[in-house]
Protein backbone atom coordinates (compact mmCIF):
# COMPACT_ATOMS: atom_id res chain seq x y z
CA UNK A 1 0.00 0.00 0.00
CA UNK A 2 1.07 3.30 -0.86
CA UNK A 3 2.22 5.80 2.12
CA UNK A 4 -0.72 8.50 0.95
CA UNK A 5 -3.22 5.88 0.71
CA UNK A 6 -2.32 4.47 3.98
CA UNK A 7 -2.60 7.85 5.80
CA UNK A 8 -6.23 8.12 4.05
CA UNK A 9 -6.79 4.63 5.58
CA UNK A 10 -5.78 6.05 8.69
CA UNK A 11 -7.85 8.84 8.76
CA UNK A 12 -10.73 7.25 7.55
CA UNK A 13 -10.37 5.07 10.79
CA UNK A 14 -10.04 8.33 13.00
CA UNK A 15 -13.10 9.91 11.51
CA UNK A 16 -14.74 6.73 11.41
CA UNK A 17 -14.07 6.53 15.15
CA UNK A 18 -14.52 9.67 16.07
CA UNK A 19 -18.02 9.81 14.25
CA UNK A 20 -19.13 7.21 16.59
CA UNK A 21 -18.19 8.25 19.39
CA UNK A 22 -19.49 11.72 19.19
CA UNK A 23 -23.06 10.14 18.24
CA UNK A 24 -25.77 11.34 21.25
CA UNK A 25 -26.52 8.61 22.71
CA UNK A 26 -30.40 6.88 22.63
CA UNK A 27 -32.36 9.05 24.49
CA UNK A 28 -34.47 7.41 27.02
CA UNK A 29 -37.84 8.71 29.31
CA UNK A 30 -38.29 7.27 32.65
CA UNK A 31 -41.49 6.79 33.90
CA UNK A 32 -41.92 6.18 37.73
CA UNK A 33 -45.65 4.50 37.97
CA UNK A 34 -47.54 3.89 41.33
CA UNK A 35 -50.22 1.86 42.17
CA UNK A 36 -52.33 0.21 44.48
CA UNK A 37 -52.98 -2.94 45.91
CA UNK A 38 -50.17 -5.62 44.66
CA UNK A 39 -51.88 -8.17 45.69
CA UNK A 40 -54.38 -7.74 42.68
CA UNK A 41 -52.14 -5.58 40.18
CA UNK A 42 -48.76 -6.94 40.77
CA UNK A 43 -48.78 -9.45 38.25
CA UNK A 44 -50.78 -7.58 35.95
CA UNK A 45 -48.66 -4.39 36.11
CA UNK A 46 -45.38 -6.27 35.63
CA UNK A 47 -46.55 -8.15 32.39
CA UNK A 48 -48.18 -4.72 30.68
CA UNK A 49 -45.03 -2.87 31.76
CA UNK A 50 -42.56 -5.19 29.99
CA UNK A 51 -45.11 -5.64 26.82
CA UNK A 52 -45.17 -1.83 26.80
CA UNK A 53 -41.41 -1.63 27.23
CA UNK A 54 -40.35 -3.95 24.29
CA UNK A 55 -42.85 -2.23 21.81
CA UNK A 56 -41.53 1.74 23.13
CA UNK A 57 -37.74 0.96 23.81
CA UNK A 58 -37.11 4.57 24.59
CA UNK A 59 -39.33 4.41 27.70
CA UNK A 60 -38.78 2.95 30.49
CA UNK A 61 -41.22 2.51 33.21
CA UNK A 62 -40.55 2.03 37.57
CA UNK A 63 -42.93 1.29 39.81
CA UNK A 64 -42.48 3.26 42.87
CA UNK A 65 -43.77 1.49 46.36
CA UNK A 66 -47.92 0.04 45.79
CA UNK A 67 -50.31 1.21 48.24
CA UNK A 68 -52.32 -1.37 50.03
CA UNK A 69 -56.03 0.20 49.70
CA UNK A 70 -56.89 2.86 47.61
CA UNK A 71 -57.60 4.53 50.30
CA UNK A 72 -53.74 4.54 51.23
CA UNK A 73 -52.84 5.25 47.69
CA UNK A 74 -55.05 8.59 47.20
CA UNK A 75 -53.02 9.39 50.79
CA UNK A 76 -49.97 8.83 49.56
CA UNK A 77 -50.59 11.12 46.31
CA UNK A 78 -51.79 14.06 47.85
CA UNK A 79 -48.93 14.25 50.46
CA UNK A 80 -46.37 13.88 48.02
CA UNK A 81 -47.69 16.52 45.46
CA UNK A 82 -45.44 19.38 44.72
CA UNK A 83 -42.59 17.15 45.94
CA UNK A 84 -39.64 15.10 43.84
CA UNK A 85 -41.66 12.05 45.45
CA UNK A 86 -44.49 12.45 43.42
CA UNK A 87 -44.70 9.58 40.34
CA UNK A 88 -45.13 10.85 37.18
CA UNK A 89 -48.57 8.02 36.88
CA UNK A 90 -50.49 6.45 39.21
CA UNK A 91 -53.75 4.61 39.38
CA UNK A 92 -56.49 5.90 41.60
CA UNK A 93 -59.76 4.58 42.91
CA UNK A 94 -62.52 5.80 40.79
CA UNK A 95 -64.12 7.05 44.05
CA UNK A 96 -61.45 9.14 44.64
CA UNK A 97 -60.90 10.61 40.67
CA UNK A 98 -63.19 13.47 42.69
CA UNK A 99 -61.18 14.24 45.28
CA UNK A 100 -57.45 14.92 43.54
CA UNK A 101 -59.36 16.73 41.12
CA UNK A 102 -60.13 19.35 43.71
CA UNK A 103 -56.97 19.98 44.21
CA UNK A 104 -55.80 20.28 40.36
CA UNK A 105 -53.79 17.57 40.85
CA UNK A 106 -54.41 15.15 37.69
CA UNK A 107 -53.49 16.66 33.71
CA UNK A 108 -56.83 17.03 31.73
CA UNK A 109 -56.67 14.28 29.02
CA UNK A 110 -59.10 16.27 27.00
CA UNK A 111 -57.20 17.71 24.69
CA UNK A 112 -55.03 14.83 24.28
CA UNK A 113 -57.84 12.94 23.49
CA UNK A 114 -59.73 15.38 21.08
CA UNK A 115 -56.32 15.37 18.84
CA UNK A 116 -57.00 11.59 18.29
CA UNK A 117 -60.71 11.10 19.02
CA UNK A 118 -60.94 8.83 16.05
CA UNK A 119 -58.05 6.54 16.96
CA UNK A 120 -59.01 6.46 20.15
CA UNK A 121 -62.59 5.43 19.24
CA UNK A 122 -60.93 2.28 16.86
CA UNK A 123 -59.15 1.47 20.11
CA UNK A 124 -62.63 0.58 22.27
CA UNK A 125 -61.93 4.04 24.26
CA UNK A 126 -66.27 4.61 23.54
CA UNK A 127 -67.88 7.93 25.02
CA UNK A 128 -69.15 5.31 27.65
CA UNK A 129 -65.63 4.27 29.27
CA UNK A 130 -64.13 7.78 28.75
CA UNK A 131 -67.19 9.18 31.11
CA UNK A 132 -65.88 6.45 34.10
CA UNK A 133 -63.24 8.48 34.41
CA UNK A 134 -64.49 11.78 34.14
CA UNK A 135 -64.99 14.41 36.94
CA UNK A 136 -67.56 17.41 36.21
CA UNK A 137 -66.70 16.88 32.39
CA UNK A 138 -62.92 16.82 32.99
CA UNK A 139 -61.12 13.72 31.75
CA UNK A 140 -59.26 13.35 34.61
CA UNK A 141 -57.73 9.71 33.82
CA UNK A 142 -58.84 6.34 31.72
CA UNK A 143 -60.41 3.61 33.38
CA UNK A 144 -57.83 0.56 33.50
CA UNK A 145 -59.69 -2.01 36.17
CA UNK A 146 -63.56 -2.04 36.24
CA UNK A 147 -65.35 -4.34 38.88
CA UNK A 148 -68.79 -4.77 40.14
CA UNK A 149 -69.72 -7.03 43.25
CA UNK A 150 -70.63 -10.54 43.03
CA UNK A 151 -71.33 -14.02 45.13
CA UNK A 152 -68.92 -15.97 45.46
CA UNK A 153 -70.07 -19.59 46.97
CA UNK A 154 -68.96 -22.81 47.77
CA UNK A 155 -71.52 -25.45 46.28
CA UNK A 156 -70.51 -28.34 48.60
CA UNK A 157 -71.82 -26.92 51.45
CA UNK A 158 -74.67 -25.38 49.73
CA UNK A 159 -75.09 -29.09 48.79
CA UNK A 160 -74.48 -30.29 52.22
CA UNK A 161 -76.87 -27.66 53.59
CA UNK A 162 -79.66 -28.69 51.12
CA UNK A 163 -79.77 -26.29 48.76
CA UNK A 164 -79.08 -26.60 44.71
CA UNK A 165 -75.57 -25.36 43.65
CA UNK A 166 -77.15 -24.96 40.27
CA UNK A 167 -79.57 -22.29 41.27
CA UNK A 168 -77.49 -20.34 43.48
CA UNK A 169 -79.71 -17.54 45.56
CA UNK A 170 -81.54 -14.58 43.81
CA UNK A 171 -82.92 -12.89 47.13
CA UNK A 172 -81.40 -12.33 50.78
CA UNK A 173 -83.78 -13.81 52.26
CA UNK A 174 -82.87 -16.63 50.22
CA UNK A 175 -78.83 -16.26 50.93
CA UNK A 176 -79.96 -15.93 54.93
CA UNK A 177 -81.97 -18.91 54.81
CA UNK A 178 -79.36 -20.92 53.22
CA UNK A 179 -76.85 -19.49 55.28
CA UNK A 180 -78.43 -20.29 58.44
CA UNK A 181 -78.79 -24.00 57.38
CA UNK A 182 -74.85 -24.07 56.16
CA UNK A 183 -73.66 -22.64 59.34
CA UNK A 184 -76.13 -25.43 61.30
CA UNK A 185 -73.67 -27.96 59.72
CA UNK A 186 -71.28 -27.32 62.36
CA UNK A 187 -67.33 -28.55 62.17
CA UNK A 188 -66.35 -24.83 62.06
CA UNK A 189 -68.61 -24.03 58.94
CA UNK A 190 -69.35 -20.47 58.59
CA UNK A 191 -72.44 -19.30 56.85
CA UNK A 192 -70.88 -15.68 54.84
CA UNK A 193 -68.13 -13.12 54.54
CA UNK A 194 -69.97 -10.00 53.47
CA UNK A 195 -66.62 -7.96 52.75
CA UNK A 196 -67.61 -4.52 54.51
CA UNK A 197 -64.50 -3.46 55.54
CA UNK A 198 -62.27 -1.17 54.28
CA UNK A 199 -64.12 1.06 52.37
CA UNK A 200 -67.99 2.09 51.27
CA UNK A 201 -68.32 -0.19 48.22
CA UNK A 202 -70.09 -3.06 49.54
CA UNK A 203 -72.55 -0.91 51.45
CA UNK A 204 -72.88 1.11 48.36
CA UNK A 205 -73.95 -2.24 46.58
CA UNK A 206 -76.54 -3.02 49.32
CA UNK A 207 -78.11 0.97 48.98
CA UNK A 208 -77.91 1.14 45.07
CA UNK A 209 -79.35 -1.99 44.96
CA UNK A 210 -82.05 -0.88 46.55
CA UNK A 211 -82.74 2.43 44.22
CA UNK A 212 -80.71 4.51 46.92
CA UNK A 213 -77.87 7.32 46.75
CA UNK A 214 -75.63 8.71 49.11
CA UNK A 215 -76.68 12.37 48.99
CA UNK A 216 -79.79 14.20 47.18
CA UNK A 217 -78.84 15.30 43.96
CA UNK A 218 -77.26 19.27 44.89
CA UNK A 219 -75.42 17.27 47.69
CA UNK A 220 -76.69 19.12 50.41
CA UNK A 221 -78.70 16.68 52.40
CA UNK A 222 -77.48 12.84 53.38
CA UNK A 223 -79.90 10.39 51.61
CA UNK A 224 -78.12 7.25 53.01
CA UNK A 225 -80.00 6.82 56.41
CA UNK A 226 -83.16 6.89 54.20
CA UNK A 227 -85.61 3.95 53.99
CA UNK A 228 -83.20 2.65 51.17
CA UNK A 229 -80.59 2.17 53.31
CA UNK A 230 -82.29 0.99 56.39
CA UNK A 231 -83.31 -1.95 54.14
CA UNK A 232 -79.26 -1.74 52.99
CA UNK A 233 -78.29 -1.57 56.61
CA UNK A 234 -80.73 -4.45 57.80
CA UNK A 235 -79.38 -7.19 55.45
CA UNK A 236 -76.22 -6.95 57.13
CA UNK A 237 -78.47 -7.29 60.64
CA UNK A 238 -79.93 -10.53 59.30
CA UNK A 239 -76.57 -11.61 58.17
CA UNK A 240 -75.68 -11.52 61.90
CA UNK A 241 -78.29 -12.29 63.55
CA UNK A 242 -80.57 -15.08 61.54
CA UNK A 243 -77.18 -16.27 59.58
CA UNK A 244 -74.58 -16.49 61.98
CA UNK A 245 -72.34 -14.43 59.96
CA UNK A 246 -69.21 -13.90 62.40
CA UNK A 247 -66.91 -10.82 62.82
CA UNK A 248 -63.80 -11.38 60.15
CA UNK A 249 -61.48 -9.16 59.26
CA UNK A 250 -60.52 -8.89 55.74
CA UNK A 251 -57.94 -11.49 55.80
CA UNK A 252 -59.59 -14.04 58.13
CA UNK A 253 -62.77 -14.03 55.67
CA UNK A 254 -60.89 -14.57 52.42
CA UNK A 255 -58.71 -17.06 54.54
CA UNK A 256 -61.93 -19.27 56.07
CA UNK A 257 -63.90 -18.72 52.59
CA UNK A 258 -60.82 -20.63 50.07
CA UNK A 259 -60.41 -23.02 52.68
CA UNK A 260 -63.63 -24.31 52.04
CA UNK A 261 -65.20 -23.01 55.68
CA UNK A 262 -67.45 -20.26 54.74
CA UNK A 263 -70.84 -21.11 52.36
CA UNK A 264 -70.61 -17.27 50.90
CA UNK A 265 -68.31 -14.68 50.23
CA UNK A 266 -69.86 -11.35 48.88
CA UNK A 267 -67.03 -8.82 47.23
CA UNK A 268 -65.50 -7.65 43.90
CA UNK A 269 -65.13 -9.70 41.24
CA UNK A 270 -61.54 -8.32 40.80
CA UNK A 271 -60.59 -10.99 43.75
CA UNK A 272 -61.60 -13.73 41.64
CA UNK A 273 -58.28 -14.97 40.18
CA UNK A 274 -56.50 -15.10 43.12
CA UNK A 275 -59.62 -16.86 44.99
CA UNK A 276 -59.69 -19.75 41.99
CA UNK A 277 -55.81 -19.91 42.35
CA UNK A 278 -56.02 -20.14 46.05
CA UNK A 279 -59.30 -22.61 46.34
CA UNK A 280 -57.25 -24.89 43.95
CA UNK A 281 -59.59 -28.19 44.02
CA UNK A 282 -60.47 -28.22 47.98
CA UNK A 283 -63.83 -27.61 46.96
CA UNK A 284 -66.10 -26.55 43.39
CA UNK A 285 -65.97 -22.80 43.47
CA UNK A 286 -69.19 -20.92 41.60
CA UNK A 287 -69.95 -17.61 41.42
CA UNK A 288 -73.62 -15.43 40.68
CA UNK A 289 -74.85 -12.48 40.31
CA UNK A 290 -75.36 -10.55 44.07
CA UNK A 291 -79.09 -10.31 44.80
CA UNK A 292 -80.78 -6.85 44.29
CA UNK A 293 -82.86 -5.04 46.99
CA UNK A 294 -84.44 -3.61 44.06
CA UNK A 295 -84.53 -6.41 41.22
CA UNK A 296 -86.11 -3.56 39.23
CA UNK A 297 -84.50 -0.13 39.67
CA UNK A 298 -81.17 -1.80 41.83
CA UNK A 299 -77.46 -0.39 40.54
CA UNK A 300 -74.45 -1.76 41.52
CA UNK A 301 -71.26 0.55 41.94
CA UNK A 302 -68.51 0.25 39.92
CA UNK A 303 -65.21 -0.28 41.44
CA UNK A 304 -61.42 -0.05 40.06
CA UNK A 305 -59.24 2.64 39.18
CA UNK A 306 -58.28 4.63 36.46
CA UNK A 307 -54.55 5.72 35.29
CA UNK A 308 -53.87 9.20 36.10
CA UNK A 309 -51.10 11.22 34.72
CA UNK A 310 -49.48 13.75 37.47
CA UNK A 311 -45.87 14.94 35.66
CA UNK A 312 -46.67 18.73 33.98
CA UNK A 313 -42.75 17.98 32.32
CA UNK A 314 -44.26 17.95 28.43
CA UNK A 315 -41.82 15.20 27.19
CA UNK A 316 -42.68 13.59 30.03
CA UNK A 317 -46.47 13.61 29.44
CA UNK A 318 -45.97 12.46 25.65
CA UNK A 319 -44.33 9.13 27.27
CA UNK A 320 -47.01 9.00 30.06
CA UNK A 321 -49.70 9.38 27.56
CA UNK A 322 -48.57 6.63 25.35
CA UNK A 323 -48.26 4.77 28.55
CA UNK A 324 -51.73 5.42 29.81
CA UNK A 325 -53.62 4.58 26.42
CA UNK A 326 -51.65 1.12 26.23
CA UNK A 327 -52.78 0.36 30.16
CA UNK A 328 -56.08 0.92 29.31
CA UNK A 329 -56.44 -0.17 25.92
CA UNK A 330 -57.24 -3.55 24.79
CA UNK A 331 -54.13 -5.36 25.05
CA UNK A 332 -54.19 -3.83 29.33
CA UNK A 333 -57.71 -4.88 29.19
CA UNK A 334 -56.82 -8.84 27.96
CA UNK A 335 -54.01 -9.00 30.75
CA UNK A 336 -56.36 -7.33 33.72
CA UNK A 337 -59.59 -9.74 33.47
CA UNK A 338 -58.21 -13.21 33.01
CA UNK A 339 -55.21 -12.03 35.51
CA UNK A 340 -57.82 -10.64 38.07
CA UNK A 341 -61.19 -11.13 37.44
CA UNK A 342 -62.22 -7.56 36.65
CA UNK A 343 -64.46 -7.30 33.67
CA UNK A 344 -63.30 -5.53 31.01
CA UNK A 345 -62.86 -1.83 30.74
CA UNK A 346 -62.54 -1.69 26.95
CA UNK A 347 -65.15 -2.44 24.34
CA UNK A 348 -62.10 -3.63 21.63
CA UNK A 349 -61.05 -5.85 24.19
CA UNK A 350 -64.30 -7.23 25.42
CA UNK A 351 -65.47 -8.16 21.78
CA UNK A 352 -62.38 -9.02 19.61
CA UNK A 353 -61.30 -12.53 19.25
CA UNK A 354 -57.29 -11.06 19.65
CA UNK A 355 -58.32 -10.33 23.03
CA UNK A 356 -61.50 -11.58 25.44
CA UNK A 357 -63.85 -12.76 22.75
CA UNK A 358 -63.53 -16.39 23.43
CA UNK A 359 -62.58 -15.91 26.71
CA UNK A 360 -65.59 -16.10 28.76
CA UNK A 361 -66.99 -19.31 27.03
CA UNK A 362 -64.03 -21.26 28.47
CA UNK A 363 -64.07 -19.36 31.93
CA UNK A 364 -67.63 -19.65 33.52
CA UNK A 365 -67.04 -18.45 36.93
CA UNK A 366 -65.88 -14.69 35.03
CA UNK A 367 -69.17 -14.33 33.38
CA UNK A 368 -71.45 -13.34 36.52
CA UNK A 369 -70.03 -10.03 36.80
CA UNK A 370 -69.80 -9.99 33.04
CA UNK A 371 -73.66 -10.10 33.34
CA UNK A 372 -73.98 -7.47 35.87
CA UNK A 373 -71.91 -4.48 33.77
CA UNK A 374 -75.34 -3.21 32.89
CA UNK A 375 -76.33 -2.81 36.42
CA UNK A 376 -73.47 -0.45 36.68
CA UNK A 377 -72.94 3.21 38.05
CA UNK A 378 -69.90 5.33 39.29
CA UNK A 379 -68.64 4.42 42.65
CA UNK A 380 -69.49 7.19 44.35
CA UNK A 381 -67.43 10.16 45.23
CA UNK A 382 -68.64 12.71 48.10
CA UNK A 383 -67.64 16.16 47.40
CA UNK A 384 -64.69 18.04 49.26
CA UNK A 385 -61.26 16.94 50.80
CA UNK A 386 -62.85 14.43 53.72
CA UNK A 387 -63.73 11.85 51.25
CA UNK A 388 -61.46 9.29 53.30
CA UNK A 389 -62.97 10.38 56.74
CA UNK A 390 -66.52 9.98 55.11
CA UNK A 391 -65.16 6.62 54.07
CA UNK A 392 -64.18 5.45 57.51
CA UNK A 393 -67.41 7.06 59.09
CA UNK A 394 -69.59 4.39 57.17
CA UNK A 395 -67.16 1.83 57.49
CA UNK A 396 -66.87 2.28 61.51
CA UNK A 397 -70.57 2.08 61.48
CA UNK A 398 -71.61 -0.47 59.71
CA UNK A 399 -69.28 -2.46 62.19
CA UNK A 400 -70.68 -1.33 64.62
CA UNK A 401 -73.93 -3.36 62.97
CA UNK A 402 -71.50 -6.26 62.30
CA UNK A 403 -70.72 -6.37 66.06
CA UNK A 404 -74.02 -5.86 67.02
CA UNK A 405 -73.23 -2.51 69.41
CA UNK A 406 -75.99 -0.68 67.35
CA UNK A 407 -79.04 -1.08 65.34
CA UNK A 408 -79.40 -0.61 61.83
CA UNK A 409 -81.41 2.84 63.29
CA UNK A 410 -78.90 3.84 65.05
CA UNK A 411 -75.61 3.38 62.98
CA UNK A 412 -76.83 5.08 59.63
CA UNK A 413 -78.09 8.28 61.73
CA UNK A 414 -74.99 8.54 63.86
CA UNK A 415 -73.07 8.30 60.23
CA UNK A 416 -75.39 10.58 58.32
CA UNK A 417 -74.83 13.21 61.27
CA UNK A 418 -71.26 12.71 60.96
CA UNK A 419 -71.10 13.09 57.19
CA UNK A 420 -73.33 15.81 57.07
CA UNK A 421 -70.30 17.41 59.23
CA UNK A 422 -67.55 16.38 56.98
CA UNK A 423 -69.17 18.12 53.79
CA UNK A 424 -68.04 21.07 52.53
CA UNK A 425 -70.50 24.23 53.38
CA UNK A 426 -72.60 25.86 51.03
Amino acid sequence: MKPFTKILAAASVAITGTMTISLPAHAETTLTVHYPMPGFFKDVMDTISKKFMEENPDIKIQFANPSATYEEGIQTIMRQVGTSEMPDLTFIGLNRLRMANERDVPVDLGPLIAKEKASMAEQGFSDTILKLAQVNGKQVGLAFATSNPIMYYNADLVKAAGGNPDQPPKTWDEVIDLGAKIKALGNGVDSVDFRWQGDDWMFSALLFGAGGTMLSEDESTVTFNGPEGQKAMKVVDRLVKEAGMPVFTKQAGEQAFVAGKVGFAFQTTGALRNTIKNVGDKFDLRTAEIPLLDPENGKLPTGGNAVVILTRDEAKQNAAWKFAKFAAGPYGASVVVPGTGYVPNNELAATSPEYLGAFYEKNPLFQAGLKQMPRMIPWYAFPGSNGVRVTKTIVDNTARVVEQSATPEEALDDAAKDVKRLLPRS
